[in-house]
């Protein structure tokens, strides 16, 4: 199958690539098919959210392990039934960064983080309980971590 995207022209994917979010991103909730794709030389840690139904429709995303190892996030029980896991280790987290310019002034959602089983293909964004994490975390404030996990 061929879709148009924001960042990378006309592309090919397979119906296996589609993330299905069942109730859609928070203030898109119509939204519900999208890719991930990673940018080039971003090693997977900078990625595209792009929607299937809608070309300009696209989020950067980045792995929050590669910019803060010790993250942490934990799911309701009713979040990760809905996600068909036990546990939030089962799952992927990207969070959405808002792009500025200059890039250090870029802000990352680290509360709302989005999740996805890499296993079936279904995804939620969620919003993390308690007030370990914000929503607009200075990208300045991350160094990079040599090793992080991918996922």
């Amino acid at each position: 199958m061929k879709t148009e995207t924001k960042y990378f022209g006309e592309i090919e994917y397979d119906a296996t690539d589609v993330l299905h979010f069942a109730k859609g991103l928070f203030a898109f909730e119509d939204e519900k098919r999208f890719l991930l794709l990673p940018f080039a030389d971003s090693d997977g840690t900078l990625l595209c959210l792009q929607s299937l139904a809608t070309p300009g429709l696209a989020f950067v995303l980045m792995n929050p392990f590669a910019l803060s190892p010790a993250y942490a996030p934990e799911l309701t029980a009713d979040e990760l039934a809905e996600l068909g896991v036990e546990d939030s280790h089962q799952l992927c987290y990207y969070v959405m960064c808002v792009v500025k310019s200059p890039v250090a002034d870029s802000t990352l959602n680290f509360k709302c983080p989005v999740v996805i089983n890499d296993e079936t293909c279904q995804a939620m964004q969620v919003i993390l309980e308690g007030d370990a994490y914000g929503m607009r975390h200075l990208l300045s404030e991350f160094a990079a971590a040599p090793g992080a996990e991918k996922c």
